[in-house]
């Protein structure tokens, strides 16, 4: 059990850091006006982007791991805290203190966690049978599609809000298909399991609408999509379906945990939205307004040409 928390709390440290290096590739390239693989390359090639990409690597490979013993809504509710790990950072590569109610915010987070790591209940999950594949595979297939309508149809904000929701039920997406193969599959049979496949898409779908949706609209919105979705479908699904559940007589503690965790990420990422529309990186503005990264899963990019990104 000590290994799993390890291992969650891991996963969030790891996203933390390379948020923050991915964010500073992603600002080099300019927006685009369709969802294009090309510009995922053009993204992606940058140094500190692949960098990024390999601590997010190992934080993903940690939250498969935690989720072999923990539920799902405790392990998404710690990697949402990944945004406390970039405040903290880039306070200490920017020089400036955060303000008051960030730090209130974070003091708030740090509850959360802590009432999620006493209440969690480890467990191996539920058995599920092949409705539930079947479920992942039409998620796949809706969250794609409406994508490449959204990328194509909305700008701005709403652009960044509903790409980011979307990125956010991908990466759901993989801790649900991760917790089901753990209750089922054995090591020698992975390959051949439609739910691994499944995984493995929602994982490429999560880094590409994100990255969209950061190249579109405020970081601040589609991060706090992100999280919503990313933290709370999940936890629905796991506890519905894959037998999740909190310590006996805890699950009302375990909901708070939750609750605070979540809605403090959330809140961390609004408050620490942009101040100042024409700082960008590198550009010698006061740093105080400069751009700093933005916490995510996977492959995040940073923020949109628009604006910057809110420190995390």
């Amino acid at each position: 059990m000590a290994l799993a928390y390890l291992a969650a709390f891991g996963c969030a440290l790891c996203y933390g850091v390379g948020s923050i290096l991915q964010d500073i590739a992603a600002k080099r390239v300019e927006a685009d006006t369709k969802l294009d693989a090309r510009l995922l390359v053009r993204v992606t090639t940058q140094l500190p982007y692949v960098g990024g990409l390999g601590l997010d690597l190992v934080g993903w490979v940690l939250s498969l791991l935690a989720l072999l013993r923990l539920p799902v809504f405790a392990v998404q509710a710690i990697s949402a805290s990944s945004i406390g790990v970039v405040v903290v950072l880039s306070a200490a590569i920017t020089k400036v203190r955060p303000g008051r109610r960030q730090v209130a915010i974070l003091a708030v987070l740090g509850v959360g966690l802590i009432a999620l790591a006493a209440t969690a209940a480890p467990d191996r999950p539920s058995a599920v049978g092949g409705a539930f594949t079947v479920a992942m595979w039409i998620g796949v297939v809706v969250i794609a599609a409406a994508g490449a309508v959204v990328a194509r149809s909305l700008t701005g904000d709403r652009a960044g809000a509903v790409l980011g929701a979307l990125s956010g039920l991908a990466f759901g997406g993989t801790a649900l298909c991760a917790r089901a193969l753990e209750a089922h599959v054995k090591i020698s049979s992975l390959p051949l399991d439609p739910l691994s496949w499944a995984l493995l898409l929602f994982g490429a779908l999560g880094v590409s609408l994100y990255a969209a949706a950061l190249q579109r609209g405020s970081v601040t919105v589609a991060t706090a999509c992100q999280y919503a979705l990313d933290t709370s479908v999940p936890a629905v699904v796991g506890l519905a379906v894959l037998g999740d559940h909190a310590r006996n007589g805890l699950a009302g503690v375990a909901a708070v945990g939750f609750l605070l965790t979540l809605g403090a990420a959330i809140a961390l990422t609004l408050q620490s939205g942009p101040r100042s529309s024409s700082a960008r990186p590198g550009s010698g503005s006061d740093p105080g307004a400069r751009a700093a990264p933005v916490a995510g899963r996977s492959s995040r990019g940073p923020a949109p040409s628009s604006g910057p990104a809110p420190p995390r």
